[in-house]
C-alpha cells in the first residue's frame, strides 16, 4: 500500500512461496485453481516451471495472470509528475460526459501546471468543467484512510471543500477493504474511451520534472512547504485498452457504493479519444493486459493476477530485468530472482530501489527488510549480474536522494509492466492494485518497450537515451552500460547491502508490519458489505 510511509501503513505477513506456475496450454484446474484464486498454498504445488523453450513463448494469460488483454489505438508512457499532470489536465478539459478517478489519495488543491500561474487547481477545474458542460459527472473514490494515512488535507476529504458543492461532483470515502488494507489502485477515466493508470495519484508531493532539480521552487505542497525530489511513472491509453480500464474503474465504484456507472460510449456511440500529440506517442495500435489484486470482500473471491504476473515475467526473463520499485521486500520475488543468478546464464538485474523512508517504523520494516532481501541476492550473484541502486542529484554541494514511487517492471525488449503494485507483501493480496502489461509482439512494440527502458536509465545517469541505447548496442550488457555512463554528479548509487554481510532473512515483525493476506479469513471477508462514505457539501 504504502505511498507515504506513515505507520499504519505497513501491516505484517510471513514469506511467501512463489505462486504456482502455469502454462499457457494448461492453466490450473479444478479445486488447485480455486484454492490459487483464494490465496491458499496447495499441499501439492506445481513445480516450478523452466523458461519457456520458445524464444517469445506469451507470458500473458487472461483469467490468470491479467484480468483482460485489450487494443490501444495509442499509449504513451508519462515519465515524472510534471508530463502526467500536465497530460491529465488537457484530457480532463475534454471531457463531455464522465470523469472517473480512483485513488488511494486525492487532494483537490493540487495545482497540474507549475509552469502557468493561471492553471486552477484541479478540484476548481472539476467544478468549473461540470458548470460548463450540462451531462458531465465527476466521481472520485479515494480509499478512506487517506484521511489519516495520506499526504492530503483531510478535511476536504472529511468535510467536503467548495469546489465539491455541485450535484454532479461526487466524491466517497471506500471503506470495503480488510482491516489495515488499502485500496492502492489509481485510475482515472474519461467519457469511457481514455484512461490513465500506473503509480501516481492527483495529491501533494508527487509533481517533480526528470531534472528533479534539487531546490526547484515549484516543488511545493499547496501550503508551501518544500518536498524533495520524487520520481514517478504513469500510462495514458485509448481504445479498447481504455475502456477495459474504465470497466474495472466502474465496478470498483460499483463495488464500493452499490451504484452502477453506465458508460458513456455506450449512450452516446462516440468514438474513442484519441491520446494526445500522436507523433510523440510511444506505442501504436497495441494489446495491453491489466492485472489486478484485490482481498475478498462481500461474496468476491480474492483475485492474484498481479504476483502471477510478476513471477511469470521474472522467470521469462533472458537476458535482463530491469526494476523500479518504492520497495523491495516481497519474499516470493527473493525467492525467484535467487534462482535467476544461480543460473550460469541467466539475466542481469537491475533495480533501482527508493533509498528515502519517511518514518522510523517504515525504515526498520521496509527500509530494512530491503537491505536484507539486496544482500541475500548479492551473495546469491556468483556470476557478478546483480545491481542494486538508488539515484541521487546534486546541488553542487552535496547528494540528495530522489524518492523512487514508480512501479515498473522491464523483462528484456519484450514485457513493461506499469502500476500501482509495489514489489513488498501486501500488494501480493492485501491492498487493491491494478497494473498494465505491454507483451511485445512485433518488432515496433519491442522497439517501443527498450526505448522506455533507455528513457528511464538515461534520466537516472544524467545521459541521453541515445547514449543507453548505443552502449547497449555494442555491448548488451546493463551493467556495464551503467558503469560506463554512472560518473557524474548525478547518478546512481549502490545500496551499502550490496557489499556488507549480516542478516538476510525478513525481520521478526514482518508477520505484523508487511502481510500478503488480510488479518481476517476470507469467509468473514466474503460476508463484509459495502460502507462508503459521500463527502458532505453545502448542497
Amino acid at each position: 500500500m504504502t505511498d507515504s510511509g506513515s505507520i499504519a501503513s505497513f501491516r505484517g505477513g510471513s514469506p511467501l512461496t512463489a505462486p504456482g506456475p502455469r502454462s499457457a496450454s494448461s492453466p490450473l484446474s479444478g479445486r488447485r485453481e480455486e484454492r490459487a484464486a483464494e490465496g491458499v498454498r496447495d499441499p501439492a504445488p506445481p513445480r516450478p516451471r523452466p523458461a519457456p523453450a520458445e524464444p517469445h513463448a506469451p507470458v500473458l494469460l487472461e483469467k490468470y495472470n491479467c484480468s483482460c488483454i485489450a487494443n490501444a489505438n495509442a499509449a504513451k508512457i508519462l515519465i515524472d509528475g510534471a508530463a502526467y499532470f500536465a497530460q491529465l489536465e488537457a484530457a480532463l478539459r475534454t471531457a463531455q460526459r464522465s470523469i472517473l478517478i480512483i485513488g488511494w489519495d486525492f487532494d483537490g488543491r493540487v495545482q497540474l501546471r507549475r509552469d502557468d500561474g493561471a492553471c486552477p487547481a484541479i478540484g476548481d477545474l472539476l467544478r468549473a468543467l461540470v458548470e460548463e458542460r450540462p451531462e458531465l459527472n465527476v466521481r472520485i473514490l479515494v480509499w478512506s484512510s487517506a484521511v489519516v494515512h495520506a499526504p492530503s488535507a483531510p478535511s476536504e476529504l472529511l468535510f467536503g471543500g467548495a469546489w465539491q458543492d455541485h450535484p454532479r461532483i461526487d466524491l466517497r470515502l471506500d471503506t470495503t477493504h480488510p482491516i489495515y488494507g488499502a485500496h492502492h489502485q489509481k485510475v482515472v477515466c474519461i467519457d469511457g474511451a481514455r484512461a490513465f493508470v500506473g503509480g501516481m495519484d492527483i495529491t501533494i508531493d508527487r509533481w517533480d520534472t526528470p531534472a528533479h532539480i534539487v531546490d526547484d521552487p515549484r516543488r511545493r505542497s499547496p501550503g508551501g512547504t518544500p518536498y524533495p525530489p520524487v520520481h514517478d511513472v504513469q500510462m495514458v491509453l485509448d481504445g479498447d485498452a481504455a475502456r477495459a480500464v474504465c470497466a474495472i474503474a466502474s465496478k470498483r465504484w460499483a463495488g464500493a457504493t452499490g451504484e452502477e456507472v453506465s458508460s458513456p460510449r455506450d449512450e452516446s456511440g462516440a468514438s474513442p479519444s484519441a491520446v494526445e500529440a500522436p507523433e510523440a506517442t510511444d506505442f501504436r495500435d497495441v494489446s495491453i493486459g491489466f492485472s489486478r489484486v484485490l482481498p475478498a470482500w462481500n461474496g468476491r473471491t480474492p483475485v492474484s493476477e498481479g504476483p502471477r504476473l510478476t513471477a511469470d515475467m521474472l522467470r521469462a526473463a533472458r537476458t535482463s530485468i530491469f526494476i523500479e520499485a518504492q520497495y523491495l521486500t516481497a519474499a516470493f520475488v527473493a525467492d525467484i530472482l535467487e534462482q535467476r543468478l544461480m543460473e550460469p546464464d541467466g539475466p542481469e538485474i537491475v533495480a533501482i530501489v527508493s533509498r528515502v523512508t519517511h518514518t522510523k517504523l517504515e525504515r526498520f520494516i521496509m527500509g530494512e527488510n530491503r537491505d536484507r532481501l539486496i544482500r541475500r541476492l548479492s551473495q546469491a550473484d556468483r556470476h557478478d549480474r546483480f545491481r542494486a541502486y538508488h539515484p541521487v542529484v546534486s546541488d553542487g554541494i552535496s547528494e540528495h536522494s530522489v524518492l523512487i514511487h514508480s512501479k515498473i517492471i522491464i523483462i528484456d525488449d519484450r514485457l513493461l509492466r506499469i502500476g500501482s503494485s509495489n514489489l513488498n507483501n501486501r500488494s501480493i493480496g492485501l491492498d487493491s492494485e491494478l497494473d498494465a502489461v505491454i507483451e511485445a509482439k512485433d518488432a515496433a512494440t519491442r522497439a517501443g518497450v527498450a526505448a522506455v527502458r533507455d528513457r528511464l536509465l538515461a534520466e537516472h545517469l544524467d545521459a541521453t537515451p541515445e547514449q543507453v541505447a548505443d552502449l547497449l548496442a555494442q555491448d548488451g550488457s546493463l551493467v556495464r552500460m551503467i558503469n560506463q555512463l554512472n560518473i557524474g554528479a548525478r547518478g546512481l548509487r549502490p545500496f551499502d547491502a550490496m557489499d556488507t554481510k549480516g542478516a538476510i532473512r525478513p525481520t521478526a515483525l514482518t508477520k505484523l508490519l508487511d502481510p500478503p493476506r488480510p488479518f481476517e479469513p476470507n469467509w468473514l471477508l466474503k460476508h463484509r458489505r459495502h460502507a462508503v462514505r459521500r463527502a458532505p457539501s453545502s448542497r
